[in-house]
């Protein structure tokens, strides 16, 4: 029975990808912040061992992977899934700049702290039996096309993008891969979160219309987006397939929402996005 970690698994996409991984006879060590939502995974199925992680906390990382290390009993761990993330609106000028730097903190900075500590359980480490683990990102289609509105969440998963490539370029020489999983909308409570956090901010900006049609549209999309399960499904790939994609992009209509977008000139992309969200352009 293969090992795995995931961080940010009290919802979503990561409590989906914990529920399948244990389903498919995976022993699965699901990373969240509160009690609560621990006591609710160790429900969910005897497979899923809930493990108290703050990915912006140096010393709750090292806790999980001492935990961790001493469950494994000295073989490899088979897989680390960085899932924890925020997603907060705002126009990058006047979005507070405590707010953008949590985004890096959690999204880019503790994915990345979160590698570097269990990296040694998923081979590194060569004293350690049993092959090299791999380290499944995920990012967003945001990742490789910027948002107004979102700019902050966007910005940490381009750079994730990049991590990921940096780490398996790296840790080739260990035989440790390092994929991304770039989703499209998924209907996860993360858009709830963010129409609680972010509704009347910026109501007294110039952007205030535009940003209140832009959350009618993310809000509606993320909805209505695909199933964390189907997520799920591509997680579990990119950990087992014996040839893995570098990235996966599981989005909803790819055509429209990802493949033509991603390869528009950006200006014509700059023109789309402000009659979308009826931002007036000055020439």
């Amino acid at each position: 029975m293969q090992t795995v970690v995931i961080t940010g698994a009290s919802t979503g996409i990561g409590r989906a990808a914990a529920r399948h991984l244990a389903e498919q006879r995976w022993r699965v060590f699901a990373g969240v912040r509160k009690q609560a939502d621990a006591d609710a995974l160790a429900a969910d199925h005897a497979r899923i061992t809930p493990l108290i992680l703050d990915v912006t906390d140096a010393a709750s990382i090292a806790a999980a992977v001492a935990t961790v290390s001493t469950a494994i009993e000295g073989s490899t761990l088979g897989g680390l899934v960085n899932n924890a993330g925020i997603a907060q609106m705002g126009p990058l000028t006047v979005q507070p700049m405590d707010e953008i730097r949590a985004h890096f903190e959690v999204n880019l900075f503790g994915a990345l702290a979160c590698s570097r500590a269990f990296v040694p359980l998923l081979g590194l480490d060569e004293t350690r039996t049993g092959g090299p683990g791999r380290i499944v990102n995920i990012t967003s289609v945001g990742g490789k096309i910027s948002s107004p509105f979102l700019g902050a969440y966007t910005a940490t998963k381009h750079a994730l993008e990049s991590v990921t490539d940096t780490l398996r370029r790296e840790l080739m020489v260990y035989g440790i891969d390092a994929i991304a999983v770039g989703p499209g909308a998924v209907a996860t409570p993360i858009w709830d979160k963010a129409e609680t956090e972010d509704g009347l901010l910026y109501q007294d900006t110039v952007w205030a219309k535009a940003i209140a049609n832009f959350a009618d549209i993310m809000l509606k999309g993320g909805r209505e987006g695909l199933p964390p399960e189907d997520i799920a499904k591509v997680v579990e790939t990119a950990l087992s397939d014996p040839s893995p994609k570098a990235r996966y992009a599981p989005v909803p209509n790819k055509l429209t929402n990802f493949a033509i977008p991603s390869r528009l000139p950006k200006r014509w992309l700059d023109r789309i996005f402000a009659k979308r969200y009826g931002m007036e352009i000055k020439t």
